[in-house]
């Protein structure tokens, strides 16, 4: 019978009420008048006509503005004249709010479908800066969706078309510096969940699905207490992208409130939000740029990581719409910009989304050969990847991508550099820490610090060490130098990596090889030739290596033969490459004739087949070396007549050692060849007093040659040569063919010999006992006799005083001490470092830079007017 009976009178009535209401104060509560006026209306809730909207808007209105302004309880009992006055003031307020709720619950039973819009009207209130205004509107929105959530009747549909803004008040409120604010918040946020939850169960049941177990009791009021991501986490599946998006939009509004806790609640909303529902969010351009403004002004602290983080997570799930908007913004970006940027490297999922899209970027841009132009968007990825990468969190993402992401930014370098870019042209500020002034970064520069990195964040630092020590950097700063650079950058990463890694790197460069575009085609080919140093990569079952290194020098670029011939001398480091490298000899001593580069390259790989071929055939292994040997005196001839300066005489001495050692070779004509190798070598230094001894060497007589040399070399007094020399030595201790162990014992032995040995640093002693004592064990019986006598006689090399000398020499020191006398010299280095493996043939002496000077230059001068040559190409030579 429940609203039936009509009383024509009832909105007059009700009208009239209101205006008693109004009529009230807002300071004081004397009278009961509005509590009265209040449980008047509500007693006509079942006549009609019903209260229509508008009215049910001014009637809400007025009530809520005269109960909620009302003063605090704590205001309100100190106005009381004694305290029976206060306690009954304050029991006419708790009525008063009691007829405010039943009012509120009888235009809910009214019109179940306008919940919405009763809560709405409290925001105000729930926004007020009155603590206890705030206190009780959040009393009547936690009471009124509690009552709506117990009514259990949902045959009628309640529809929160603004579920985003409730949430994100009742959220926010959740962390309330008022603490029971926060309790009847969480109160709020509980009962909505529940109403929101009973309406999917009762439609559910309607489409005859199972319910879901236990979903009722994941969430509690005392769960959603101080807790915004519990909240976003629960309402997240109850949200429109509408919805949403209006909810962070709002919740944005809140990042500049006054109370910390507040803005900090707005933040931790965004970002949980993101989380759950990052990908069904609209509007992104608009969230960026309201999220970059207020990052602008300076936030609290914790509120400004927390929406860093939230547009973290905004990034990760809309990648391809937020980037390219950050990109877009003017260089040098500022400090937000740089902050984002950072803050994109922190969490790995969006740190790999994000990094996807910008090597997509520099693969694309740099992909056609026609793209000359500075271009504004790959130098801005090169900027972000400075923020990104600079960070310690994002070492798992970087790894996961590393050789793709390294490959992209050495192509950028290298189209970068191409373009001339004025050094004053700053693109990127980076802050160095307090007190110290920005450092600013040219196109260039910005992508040499990018690779730098890359290799720090993928954690092998030990490659930014080792280009530090090599001068890659200055290589790769120049366009004529680049794949130098290349090459010796690739020897630090396979001394570096693991060899899954440099696999990695292979499979990627094989495919752009022959590429149509010639920056991709020279970076591609030159870490495909050095990465053959590795002797996983180069045994890779399935690979024709030798097949496109020939078609390389077969090229008419001279760079693509440097390359080719680079690759070949690597292969011949490894053993099982000889039945393929044997028959290449001749081919190799063509390149002799070749520009001066070119002619070093093919000498270095004649050398290493020399070294390290490794053939079953002792003949055949023999005959590969004799024309090996020869062509290398041949091409030492030629180099002494235009009478080479210091540089390039410094790299001729990593020839010593292998034609010193190979000179004990058994078979007669190989120590003929290393002989009149050895004569010309000795020309070319300048070591006239040798010339005779190795224009005549014999069979019979190679343990007197090497001793002579060994003399010869000590004399000199160049202590850091003669450690140059020994560590080489040191390689062929582990040589598969003894006669060269034995040799290169010996040649030890007798240097050390001639030094005198108590002058030598400890760490240098250490190194020499070590290396000696590494062939204790050795198979051969005459080896394992010969390091022991090396090491006795080192041992007394060390030691030739008397206990009496020795005490007397340190009675000496101590008088030196007193008196301040200067004592005896320190002890000699003979090593710069200690070397744990074999280096690469050009990186255990000098960086191949030094063969691009002038003395060789002389060398290309001279041979230009005896033999017509290819020109010195620097750029695409097949276009």
């Amino acid at each position: 019978m429940a609203f039936q009976f009509k009383f024509p009178q009832k909105i007059e009535i009700v009208t009239f009420m209101m205006e008693l209401i109004r009529e009230e104060p807002l300071n004081s509560i004397s009278s009961s008048i509005r509590q009265r006026a209040m449980n008047f209306i509500t007693n006509f809730r079942k006549l009609h006509p019903l209260t229509e909207v508008e009215e049910r808007t001014e009637l809400l209105q007025t009530c809520f503005q005269s109960v909620l302004c009302l003063p605090s309880t704590e205001d309100l009992q100190k106005e009381a004249s004694s305290s029976q006055e206060a306690q009954a003031t304050e029991d006419l307020l708790m009525e008063t709010l009691q007829s405010l709720l039943r009012l509120m619950e009888t235009l809910i039973v009214e019109m179940p479908s306008q919940i919405q819009y009763c809560l709405e009207h409290l925001n105000i209130w729930l926004n007020s800066q009155n603590d206890n205004e705030r206190e009780r509107a959040m009393w009547c929105a936690a009471r009124i969706l509690g009552f709506t959530a117990k009514w259990n009747n949902f045959g009628v549909e309640i529809k929160f078309s603004r579920l985003g803004c409730l949430v994100r008040l009742l959220a926010m409120r959740c962390q309330d510096p008022v603490d029971n604010i926060c309790f009847l918040s969480s109160q709020a946020v509980y009962n909505l969940y529940r109403i929101l939850l009973l309406q999917k169960q009762m439609q559910r049941k309607k489409q005859g699905l199972w319910e879901e177990e236990g979903k009722s009791e994941v969430y509690s009021a005392n769960v959603f207490y101080n807790n915004t991501f519990e909240i976003a986490k629960a309402f997240a599946e109850y949200f429109t992208e509408m919805q949403l998006t209006h909810l962070v939009l709002t919740a944005m509004e809140g990042l500049t409130d006054s109370k910390a806790t507040v803005s900090l609640a707005a933040a931790q909303l965004m970002s949980a939000v993101m989380k759950e529902r990052g990908r069904d969010m609209i509007k992104i351009e608009e969230i960026v740029e309201g999220i970059v403004g207020r990052l602008n002004l300076q936030l609290e602290p914790n509120t400004q990581e927390e929406t860093m983080r939230a547009m973290c997570l905004l990034a990760g799930n809309n990648t391809h719409r937020v980037v390219p908007m950050l990109l877009n913004k003017t260089l040098p970006w500022d400090r937000t910009n740089l902050a984002l940027w950072k803050a994109f490297g922190t969490r790995r999922e969006t740190t790999i989304s994000v990094l996807q899209l910008l090597i997509g970027i520099l693969e694309k841009l740099h992909s056609r050969e026609e793209s000359r132009e500075m271009a504004f968007q790959p130098v801005a990825v090169t900027c972000a990847l400075c923020e990104m990468l600079s960070g310690s969190l994002c070492q798992e993402a970087v790894q996961e991508l590393y050789p793709r992401l390294l490959l992209a930014i050495l192509h950028h370098l290298y189209w970068v550099i191409e373009q001339n870019v004025p050094q004053k042209m700053v693109v990127y500020n980076r802050e160095e820490g307090p007190g110290h002034k920005s450092k600013p970064f040219d196109p260039t520069s910005c992508a040499l610090e990018v690779v730098k990195l890359v290799f720090m964040a993928a954690a092998y630092e030990g490659v930014v060490v080792y280009a530090n020590q090599h001068h890659c950097w200055d290589l790769l700063s120049s366009p004529k130098f680049y794949y130098i650079g290349i090459m010796d950058l690739t020897s630090g990463i396979v001394k570096n990596c693991e060899p899954a890694i440099l696999h990695r790197i292979l499979n990627l460069i094989r495919n752009i090889l022959y590429s149509s575009n010639y920056h991709r085609r020279i970076l591609a080919r030159t870490f495909y030739a050095q990465l053959l140093w590795h002797r996983s990569v180069a045994q890779t079952v399935g690979q024709d290596f030798l097949g496109n290194l020939i078609k390389w020098t077969n090229e008419p670029n001279i760079i693509m033969k440097e390359v080719g011939l680079r690759g070949i001398s690597n292969l011949a480091l490894h053993p099982g490459q000889s039945e393929s490298l044997k028959s290449q000899v001749p081919f190799l001593r063509d390149f002799l004739k070749n520009e001066a580069r070119v002619t070093m390259q093919a000498v270095k790989s004649l050398r290493n087949i020399i070294c390290f071929g490794k053939q079953q055939n002792t003949k055949e292994r023999d005959l590969v070396k004799i024309s090996a040997t020869s062509a290398l005196g041949h091409m030492l001839h030629r180099v002494h007549k235009f009478k080479p300066g210091a540089i390039t005489r410094r790299e001729i001495y990593s020839f010593l050692v292998p034609l010193l050692l190979s000179i004990q070779d058994n078979n007669t004509e190989v120590v003929k060849a290393c002989g009149g190798a050895l004569t010309e070598w000795t020309k070319v230094i300048g070591w006239s007093s040798l010339t005779q001894t190795f224009q005549h060497t014999t069979l019979s007589d190679h343990i007197q040659v090497l001793e002579e040399t060994c003399k010869y070399l000590v004399g000199t007094k160049k202590i850091q040569l003669v450690g140059e020399f020994l560590s080489q030595s040191f390689d062929f201790l582990t040589s598969p063919q003894s006669f060269l162990r034995e040799a290169a014992i010996n040649f030890i032995g007798l240097t050390i010999k001639r030094l005198t040995m108590k002058r030598i640093h400890e760490d240098d002693v250490e190194l020499l006992q070590n290396a000696i004592g590494s062939l204790r064990n050795d198979p051969v019986e005459s080896i394992q006799s010969l390091v022991t006598t090396t090491l006795k006689n080192l041992d007394e090399y060390l030691n030739p005083e008397s206990i009496s000398a020795t005490r007397m020499s340190q009675l000496s020191n101590n008088i030196f001490k007193v008196t301040g006398m200067k004592t005896s010299e320190r002890k000699k280095r003979l090593f710069k470092t200690v070397k744990q493996e074999r280096d690469d043939d050009d990186n255990q002496k000098k960086n191949i830079w030094n063969w691009l000077r002038g003395p060789l230059n002389s060398l290309g001068n001279w041979h230009n007017r005896r033999v017509k040559t290819t020109p010195l190409i620097i750029g695409n030579s097949d276009k």
